[in-house]
């Protein structure tokens, strides 16, 4: 599997402040929650490729 790759994500302060207190109340760091976040909906949305097992 590849690395991850880096990127710039611009968000309002209310919304970032938002996301920094879940991760902060889930032990994870803000990164790791966006990407949680993130791939949570595209799982729900049927987006998400099924990894092979």
């Amino acid at each position: 599997m590849p690395g991850k790759k880096p990127f710039v994500l611009r968000l309002n302060p209310e919304l970032l402040e938002a996301v920094e207190k879940w991760a902060s109340d889930e032990f994870r760091s803000t990164n790791g929650q966006l990407e949680w976040i993130i791939n949570k909906a595209l799982k729900e949305s049927g987006r998400l490729k099924k990894k092979k097992e």
